[in-house]
Formats: structure tokens, sequence, C-alpha cells
């Protein structure tokens, strides 16, 4: 496969900028997507699924980044992480990852069953098999990839947090896609702007930029670039890390078909 050439990423507001093509490479992308569907995934559904991961990542490494600035620090610890996501909903993603990491114990509120019955955590994870969760260690070199992108590096336990996270959302992203696949397209889907307290509202996205199409083209046994389009438009809240995702997926995608 013809690698892409290096070329600088579009980055949110006090972002660095993520040089050259993602660190999780295709071959990882359609290992994960093998694990949720037999469907076969194109290459640039495959280079689109990574890029639009790195943006993510990249997006809960700067406000992780920012988290320890404040305290001097350059080696980022999992308070940090939480701090990111308090601060930035946007980024909450990836949330079965919750379960299991001791950085978000406590936080993850409590689930009831039908009778009334607290469910422990335990129960929740639901039963041992390959997953995302267990499948997690193999973004641990993008992750640290991106650390260094950002002038960072991280305790093990962060990384762990990362390469969970990361591992937790791109399966959500091929269960989305695979989904998009199967129903013709996407049904129906909602957009959330957020904004603070005494703070302006943000101007609308383009007419065009977030909608997604009411139906695919294409046969349904293969996962294309669109797909992974619609899945994003599902996992991402309607705010600026969407549309930034969304817009550096179809760059990395740009110099080939969108199949």
């Amino acid at each position: 496969m013809t690698s892409q050439p290096a070329r600088p990423e579009c980055s949110g507001p006090g972002t660095v900028p993520v040089m050259g093509v993602s660190p999780f490479k295709s071959s990882l992308v359609k290992a994960v997507f093998r694990d949720m569907t037999p469907m076969h995934v194109s290459r640039s559904a495959a280079w689109a699924a990574a890029s639009v991961t790195r943006t993510v990542l990249t997006e809960i490494i700067d406000g992780a980044r920012r988290a320890a600035a404040e305290d001097a620090r350059k080696k980022l610890i999992p308070r940090d992480l939480v701090s990111a996501i308090d601060r930035n909903v946007e980024i909450e993603v990836g949330c079965q990852w919750y379960l299991h990491s001791p950085t978000f114990r406590g936080r993850t509120g409590v689930l009831y069953d039908a009778e009334g019955v607290i469910v422990p955590v335990r129960e929740r994870r639901g039963a041992r098999k390959p997953s995302a969760v267990a499948g997690a260690h193999r973004f641990e070199a993008g992750v640290k990839e991106l650390l260094r992108s950002q002038g960072v590096t991280a305790v093990p336990a962060m990384v762990r947090d990362l390469d969970g996270i990361a591992s937790v959302f791109l399966t959500d992203l091929a269960r989305d896609a695979a989904m998009v696949v199967r129903e013709g397209g996407v049904k129906r889907f909602g957009t959330t702007t957020l904004v603070m307290s005494g703070e302006p509202a943000p101007p609308p996205f383009p007419k065009d930029s977030l909608r997604a199409p009411s139906a695919r083209s294409g046969d349904g046994r293969t996962i294309v670039r669109d797909d992974i389009l619609a899945a994003t438009r599902i996992q991402l809240f309607g705010g600026d890390l969407r549309q930034r995702a969304l817009t550096e997926a179809r760059e990395a995608t740009q110099n080939t078909s969108a199949g």
C-alpha cells in the first residue's frame, strides 16, 4: 500500500499540529474491524478510521497536557485525563473503558437491575472474551507517538488509559460503520451544540458539513469511507471536535476514491 505524503494536519485551538499520517496503521484498524464484522474494509475507510481516532486522541492528550501544565509538569498522570474530560465533554469517548480502569473508579455511577439491586462493576463488564478492552495494548505505540508529538510523556497507567480509550472508540466506530452498511444509511442522528453559561452561542455549522446521507451507495459487504464518516457523526457530539475529525478524515483520504 502506498503511503500518503506527510503534510500539516488541522488542529483545534491550542493544540500542537500533528504531522504526517496517523500513527494508527491500516493493518491495526482492519484487525479491530475484523473483531466486529466480517465485512470488507476498503483502504480509504481504514485511513479515515485511523484519522478520526488520531484526531480524538490528540484532543484528549492536549486537554491532559493543559491540565499538567498548570502543575508545571510535562509527564501526564491519570488525574490529568480526568481533568481534561471534566473540562471538555466532547472528549468523553470510549466510555466502556471506564469500567475497567482504576482511574475512573467511582465515576461511572451506580447501575441497578430490574429488581432495584446494585449491579457490581465486574458484572457490568460482561463475559471475558476478545474485545476492545482485551486488545487495548495494540495501541501503545501509536499513543506514545501522539504523546511525543505534543511534547509530553505519560506514566504507564496514563498510557494504558489512552490505549483503552483508543481501542474502545475504534471498536465503537467499527460497530456503527457496520450498522450503517447493514441499514443502508444513517436513519437518524442529532446535533448537540455545547455552550457555557454566559458565553455567546457559536455560529452554526455549514449546512452540509454535518448532514449524513439518508441512503448510502455501494454494496452491502464493504465498509467505505463515507460509512466511517457517518459512524463518526454518531460517535461524536455535534461540536468542534466532530467537525475537525470529519474534515481531517476527508483530507486523509483525498488522494483515494471514496470507496
